[in-house]
């Protein structure tokens, strides 16, 4: 049955993907400058140091020269064997590219998930037993402040007081946590913080919510009739229960962070697949861009099949079909 539903869910993920796919190149085409430019690095204004001819033969070996269905249909066929094209900027394998950038997003995508869910499950579990206390609008009012409050904002805060003041942290830079521990957790707190924040906020609303709605189940009554200890109650019954809604938002905002924070990962200089995105759009190159986009967006894809699966495990009733 599962994997029967994995597969049927992967097939119906291909016309996602193709959508996807289409309206990226379509949009890429809309943005202002001249790739055969950029990859022979001339600028606009200086658009008369090469001959028309030296120009058009450029753009006829990078097909810019072919209707644009033909150059979709080409890039497709490229991408479906697994060829995501060359940098115009720099002329490696976009493939090559994405995964020289992929660990610096990952290892940050996985500090910021367990900052976040650190935050949000003792919060939201406190403010549902706490129900109408100071801990219940101490966990709220931070949610509030966490879902109104700017990424950039809040980073630029932490830089201000931890690296300008302060000095505690770094600002800027990034280190393997492979091989420098201690500095990967010197560069990475910051973002880590930031991006954790955006997370617990709505999370720790969810659970809190969630956990109301448990807590008043029968189920839990009887289990506190029966004299079972508190942390068993809240933690095996109650909580467990209670995460079934916030798999969802988890879900999704990882497939966010593993596909690169493209404003945080800007504000901290850390070298990851947001951050190459934005270098791709400010430098023009459509097959950095192309690539960057479907590679998040594959990544959206895939969470939201885990997480459909995660609902499997956490609630046996719940049919896969």
């Amino acid at each position: 049955m599962l994997i029967r539903y994995i597969f049927q869910r992967i097939l119906q993920l291909i016309p996602v993907l193709l959508l996807v796919s289409l309206a990226v190149f379509l949009i890429v085409r809309l943005i202002p400058g001249d790739p055969v430019l950029v990859m022979m690095g001339i600028d606009p204004e200086e658009r008369m140091r090469i001959s028309e001819e030296q120009y058009q033969v450029l753009k006829h070996q990078m097909g810019f020269d072919r209707p644009i269905y033909v150059q979709y249909g080409n890039w497709l066929g490229r991408v479906v064997r697994g060829d995501l094209g060359f940098s115009l900027s720099t002329r490696q394998p976009i493939f090559e590219v994405i995964f020289e950038r992929y660990p610096a997003t990952l290892y940050l995508a996985f500090a910021a998930l367990v900052t976040g869910i650190m935050i949000a499950i003792p919060a939201g579990v406190i403010a549902a037993i706490r129900q109408n206390t100071s801990a219940d609008y101490a966990a709220m009012g931070f949610a509030l402040w966490g879902i109104a409050m700017p990424n950039f904002w809040l980073a630029l805060m932490l830089i201000v007081l931890f690296s300008l003041h302060l000095g505690w942290l770094p600002s800027i830079g990034y280190a393997s946590p492979l091989d420098h521990p201690f500095r990967f957790l010197q560069h990475a707190c910051l973002p880590a913080i930031v991006m954790g924040t955006d997370l617990a906020a709505p999370l720790t609303r969810y659970i809190r919510a969630e956990m109301l709605e448990q807590l008043k189940q029968d189920y839990v009554r009887t289990a506190w009739a029966k004299g079972l200890p508190a942390r068993m109650v809240i933690v095996r019954h109650a909580l467990k229960n209670s995460l079934i809604a916030a798999v969802t938002v988890v879900g999704l905002q990882t497939a966010r962070l593993l596909g690169g924070s493209t404003i945080i990962e800007t504000v901290f200089s850390w070298p990851g697949v947001g951050r190459l995105l934005i270098e791709g759009i400010y430098s023009r190159d459509f097959p950095i861009i192309q690539g960057s986009v479907l590679f998040i967006a594959v990544t959206y894809v895939f969470i939201n099949l885990v997480v459909d699966i995660a609902y499997k495990w956490l609630d046996p009733r719940i049919k896969l079909e």
